[in-house]
């Protein structure tokens, strides 16, 4: 329908207006880990990572997210292996037992971190809606979180389940309603949401969560994908698929095992049956919307209590910049914590 995405009808304005400043240049495969590790800590590495850093420095305002009537804390726990996780926590300043968000950042799940502008005004817009929102800094596997570690796969997830069982073991401090603990995550955040349903359906501790709530969920592992025409379509706009680095930074042996606890779509129906309620969100003009279509399909042939939705308009995970197109932030808000609240 269009060359760029600068011209593209079916992109919400505000998006169109800021696509010349995303990647033209389409990164390159690398032959290992290692070389991603070692780009890192090149000058030119380093420059990028603050580059985005400070393109997401006006996401966290008090316009868009206020902090008013809010209890805002960071703390560090200890996790298996001598390491340490920090976690961001808001919640409404009251007494009373609230549903819990318990959201991991995205990032490929080897960047990011839950303390950028981003995800702290994410933090304040979920709270300030009902519930209590733990954001969990997992060890990424390439580019170092708030956390110095970096490790691929399963180090992330590992720290994901540790958060969660942390959670609940200081539910009542935290004032949380164990009832209702849904785990949610966009993009990596999304992969690692999924996994981490399938991994406590293995181990029987599903009773740890009331859902899964998977936004634009990054599971496929390898792009293009012919059974997925957005990964050809809309590679490009806000996210550059088209490279092996997805899989090599996060352990190219566990895509080359097509196991489903680092990349999802690899689950067969057999293996997602008994899942909890989950919701898979996408989004129109991104290229990973085909493949969380299908696995929500998937998810409807093993009998899970499943939902899709569609944000029109938009590109990839760009509720996760509020201060872009901040009803469309809040829209998808109100559905996920709506769905912490109802969850059983």
């Amino acid at each position: 329908m269009s060359d760029t995405p600068e011209d593209d009808p079916r992109l919400d304005p505000r998006i169109r207006a800021i696509a010349s400043t995303w990647p033209q240049d389409p990164p390159r495969d690398v032959a290992s880990r290692d070389e991603l590790l070692a780009e890192t800590s090149t000058p030119e590495g380093r420059r990028s990572i603050a580059a985005e850093v400070a393109f997401l420095g006006d996401a966290d305002n008090e316009e868009v997210a206020p902090s008013a009537g809010l209890r805002i804390e960071r703390r560090e726990i200890s996790a298996p292996g001598g390491h340490y996780l920090n976690l961001a926590i808001f919640r409404p300043d009251t007494s009373e037992s609230l549903p819990c968000v318990y959201f991991m950042h995205g990032g490929a799940m080897a960047a990011l971190s839950c303390f950028y502008p981003n995800y702290r005004a994410w933090g304040k817009i979920l709270a300030g809606k009902g519930v209590v929102v733990v954001m969990v800094d997992f060890r990424n596997a390439v580019v170092p979180s708030s956390v110095p570690d970096v490790a691929p796969f399963p180090a992330g997830l590992d720290d994901c389940l540790t958060g969660l069982t942390w959670v609940h073991e200081h539910a009542n401090e935290l004032g949380v309603d164990v009832s209702r603990v849904v785990v949610a995550g966009e993009s990596g955040g999304g992969n690692l949401t999924l996994a981490t349903g399938l991994s406590l359906l293995r181990s029987g501790r599903l009773h740890l969560v009331a859902g899964l709530y998977a936004l634009c969920p990054y599971i496929n592992g390898s792009w293009p994908d012919e059974r997925y025409p957005s990964s050809r379509e809309f590679n490009g706009y806000a996210l550059e698929l088209h490279t092996n680095r997805g899989a090599m930074g996060y352990g190219i042996e566990a895509f080359n095992d097509a196991n489903p606890l680092a990349w999802p779509n690899f689950a067969t129906v057999d293996e997602l049956r008994g899942l909890p309620p989950t919701v898979i969100s996408v989004n129109e003009c991104d290229p990973l919307r085909d493949e969380g279509i299908d696995f929500f399909r998937r998810l409807l042939a093993a009998d899970v209590r499943a939902r899709g939705r569609v944000v029109l308009a938009t590109t990839h995970a760009a509720e996760l910049y509020p201060s872009l197109c901040p009803e469309i932030s809040h829209s998808t808000a109100h559905d996920l914590v709506d769905f912490a609240t109802r969850a059983t």
